[in-house]
């Protein structure tokens, strides 16, 4: 579980003081699916760069898995992240390593390595016959679902996504959402989505904060989405969505 309690965070600019986030109180819950909403600057990036750490509030409390993080040693900080993954709008993937190589990579940088569970992973997002290609070789959606075998292979406990569809074609967004929700019921990490995207929210997450100019407006419960329509052809397909 996670829960900010009157968390706020200012960057200066030009001298000048510009708050992100102001007085943010939250609760996350053990195992949801959570979306975060918001137009550009109105905090939700910066939420995301406080719970793994990246950056720390100016005032208030993140308390995760009832730990206030405020109290924890540099060692422990470091636990507390490696216990955390994060999914990029832009893949962030090395491309002078190999489908495997950027999987293997969060262990490979722990010292570990572990053959069983990066191929098992490259199983798991459909990839294991592209191992041994780079990068370039990938499409969009590919490229992304080796970015969430990556954040897979030290068995996050939370899965924090940053626009994970917003660099995506239709289909490519459609694969990752239907992949985040597979990880979800096979895995059950907590998945915090980050997202402008409020059709994709709708799609994953049950419940979503709304965020406006860095100030938490809202917390909505989202109703289930039956399930959805499959469809012959991209033309149908954008047909579909154009027309609802």
């Amino acid at each position: 579980m996670i829960i900010l309690e009157h968390v706020s965070k200012c960057y200066v600019t030009d001298n000048q003081s510009k708050p992100a986030l102001k007085n943010v109180n939250l609760q996350i819950e053990q195992g949801e699916l959570f979306g975060i909403v918001g137009e550009s600057g109105s905090g939700k990036s910066t939420l995301l760069k406080l719970l793994i750490g990246l950056e720390t509030p100016d005032t208030g409390h993140i308390v995760i898995d009832g730990t206030d993080q405020n109290e924890l040693s540099r060692q422990e900080k470091l636990a507390r992240t490696r216990a955390m993954s994060m999914v990029f709008q832009q893949f962030n993937l090395l491309y002078n390593r190999t489908v495997y190589d950027n999987t293997a990579l969060p262990l490979t940088l722990q010292g570990k390595t572990d053959d069983h569970q990066v191929m098992s992973l490259l199983r798991f997002v459909g990839l294991a016959d592209k191992a041994a290609a780079y990068p370039k070789q990938l499409s969009g959606g590919q490229k992304q679902r080796v970015a969430i075998a990556r954040a897979l292979v030290t068995n996050p406990s939370y899965l924090l996504c940053d626009e994970p569809t917003s660099a995506l074609d239709l289909n490519g967004k459609d694969d990752v959402i239907r992949l985040l929700k597979t990880v979800h019921r096979k895995f059950r990490p907590t998945i915090i989505l980050v997202s402008h995207e409020l059709a994709v929210i709708k799609k994953l997450c049950t419940r979503a904060a709304i965020f406006d100019q860095g100030t938490l407006t809202d917390v909505i419960a989202l109703p289930e989405v039956s399930g959805e329509r499959s469809f012959d052809s991209y033309a149908e397909r954008a047909k579909e969505v154009l027309l609802s």
